[in-house]
C-alpha cells in the first residue's frame, strides 16, 4: 500500500488519521512539526501527504508549496476545520489533489485517499 505522511498540529488528530488509514493497509507517519514533515518528504518515498491548514508556524498551504519543491510528484490532501473558497482554490492551484473538512469523516477520508492514490 502507500507511504502516507500526516501533518496536524493536534497530535490526537494525526493519531486518528493514522489509525483510520493503517486499517486500510497503509504505512502512516504522523507529524506535528512543519519542518520535520517537509524534511521527511525531502528524503523521498512518501506517496501522499495529508496536511492540516491551521498549523503552528506555517499554514498548510505554505507546507504544500515547500513539499512540492522537494517532491513535485507527491500527492496531497488538505484538511481544515475552517473551510474557505480561498484556501480551497489556493491549495488546488498549488497541486493539492483533494480537500477534506474536519471533523474527519472516516468514509470520506478513506475514499479520497483511495481516489488520490489512483491518480
Amino acid at each position: 500500500m502507500a507511504e502516507i505522511l500526516v501533518l496536524d498540529d493536534v497530535q490526537d488528530a494525526g493519531a486518528l488519521i493514522k489509525r483510520i488509514l493503517e486499517r486500510k493497509g497503509h504505512k502512516v507517519t504522523p507529524f506535528t512539526e512543519e519542518e520535520e514533515a517537509i524534511a521527511h518528504v525531502a528524503k523521498g518515498g512518501t506517496d501522499l501527504a495529508v496536511l492540516d491548514i491551521k498549523l503552528k508556524k506555517m499554514n498548510g498551504v505554505e507546507v504544500l508549496e515547500e513539499m512540492k519543491k522537494k517532491d513535485p510528484d507527491i500527492r496531497v490532501i488538505m484538511l481544515t476545520g475552517y473551510p474557505t473558497i480561498e484556501t480551497a482554490r489556493e491549495s488546488l492551484s498549488l497541486g493539492a489533489a483533494a480537500y477534506c473538512v474536519k471533523p474527519i469523516d472516516k468514509d470520506e477520508l478513506e475514499l479520497k485517499v483511495e481516489e488520490v492514490l489512483k491518480t
